[in-house]
């Protein structure tokens, strides 16, 4: 129907759009631009010309991991052993 539903309270109104300007030259795919955790779902894509078809993949968007804190313990002394701590979020 030339349409994406984006459901209820979603946030990607301004985030999706179809990949091809006429999504009726058979390729209904969409892009979703600027990946949240909160779009992990499951997504349906539902093409209908004469009969309907329907197919579903779930999405798994992952946290970007925070940038590791790294500190040394001990002295740096040649021949000596030094401890290399690192820590994140």
């Amino acid at each position: 129907d030339h349409h994406v539903n984006y459901g209820s309270g979603s946030g990607l109104q301004d985030r999706v759009a179809f990949v091809q300007n006429d999504p009726s030259q058979y390729d209904a795919s969409i892009r979703l631009a600027d990946l949240q955790v909160s779009d992990t779902g499951t997504y349906q894509c539902r093409v209908r010309k004469n009969t309907v078809a329907v197919h579903e993949v779930i999405v798994t968007v992952q946290e970007k991991p925070a940038t590791p804190q790294c500190w040394t313990e001990g002295e740096l002394i040649e021949g000596s052993s030094i401890l290399l701590r690192c820590y994140s979020r």
